[in-house]
């Protein structure tokens, strides 16, 4: 199967997602209406295609690179106050696996809550929707472990650390991410990665999980020029 993607950023993070036969072959296309793309001089607007260049990372590996996090999140944070709060979308199931690793290894278990950015984002240009935050736990006290897939230039986790404050004043928050591809635009540094992966700007990141992909792996697109 050939992948083929049509979005860069888009503010609800809300692909669509077809199949369709083309000499022989199957092409998964996303799309999205409000497209971007960061370049040297600013953002671009206009319509990207991306194909796939790599898996980078397949089903095994992310559990392996998922398990690892899970043991320095318990070397560095032990006891009973952490709780993890993960991004919407693809934060929120990794955010639970590593819930479940944390239990394997110390048999506590960890509370997991669902922070939606979007109310919090700086780049609204209309009203914002309502929030799907769900936090159903106290986060006063706690040490709050920030989960997301992709890390890059920063702004979704600006907009987390503003979501979160919502729900009470955490004693520390850590962030924790499956991939770091670069090109920061904030100062963030994120405590735990499962993958560094450089990239350039004409590149894409895609992490890939069964509840919205039917697949579970990381790949690499490149723009077509």
């Amino acid at each position: 199967m050939h992948t083929v993607s049509l979005s860069a950023v888009q503010r609800r993070r809300q692909d669509a997602i077809f199949t369709a036969p083309r000499k022989g072959c199957l092409f998964r296309v996303n799309f999205g209406l409000a497209v971007r793309r960061k370049t040297f001089f600013g953002w671009k607007r206009g319509i990207f295609l991306f194909v796939q260049k790599a898996i980078l990372l397949d089903a095994p590996a992310m559990d392996r690179a998922l398990m690892r996090m899970a043991h320095e999140i318990l070397e560095h944070e032990p006891g009973s106050n952490l709780v993890l709060a993960g991004i919407v979308r693809r934060g929120v199931p990794l955010a639970w696996q590593l819930a479940e690793n944390i239990e394997k290894v110390s048999g506590d278990k960890v509370p997991v809550g669902a922070l939606d950015v979007i109310p919090f984002r700086d780049d609204l240009q209309e009203a914002a929707p309502p929030s799907r935050s769900k936090v159903d736990f106290s986060v006063e006290g706690k040490t709050v472990i920030l989960v997301d897939d992709v890390l890059f230039t920063g702004r979704t986790v600006r907009a987390a650390l503003d979501a979160l404050l919502e729900f009470g004043r955490p004693r520390a928050v850590r962030l924790a991410v499956l991939v770091d591809r670069g090109h920061r635009e904030l100062p963030i540094r994120p405590d735990f990665v499962g993958k560094n992966i450089p990239t350039s700007q004409k590149e894409r990141i895609e992490v890939r999980l069964p509840a919205f992909d039917n697949a579970k792996e990381v790949a690499i697109l490149g723009q077509v020029e």
